[in-house]
């Protein structure tokens, strides 16, 4: 079952990440894309793995630009599914910069 992180093991997780920030309740990212398709192939990679572990972002798209934050909407705070998609995304925008 997930649950609710501490503040102070949100922090700790996100040492271990790239650019996430920790503010009420929630983490955040904000992307830089190359393009604007390149921005909308990044969100189409997160929808479709956030319905798989059915932990769905608040998207804010712009040109070449993407903020994502995460937050259990259920619970009310960061919980570990949150904390499994900022590594995923880690991940993705990792690959995408090498190419």
């Amino acid at each position: 079952m997930n649950k609710l992180l501490s503040k102070k093991d949100v922090q700790n997780d996100l040492n271990n990440l790239n650019g996430w920030m920790y503010d009420n309740n929630k983490i955040k990212k904000e992307l830089q894309f190359q393009s604007y398709m390149d921005s909308i192939d990044f969100i189409n990679s997160v929808a479709k793995k956030a319905e798989q572990l059915n932990h769905h972002p608040n998207l804010i798209v712009g040109y070449c630009k993407v903020v994502i934050e995460f937050t259990s909407h259920d619970l009310g705070g960061v919980t570990i599914d949150c904390l499994n998609m900022a590594k995923y995304i880690d991940s993705i925008t990792l690959n995408l910069k090498r190419q």
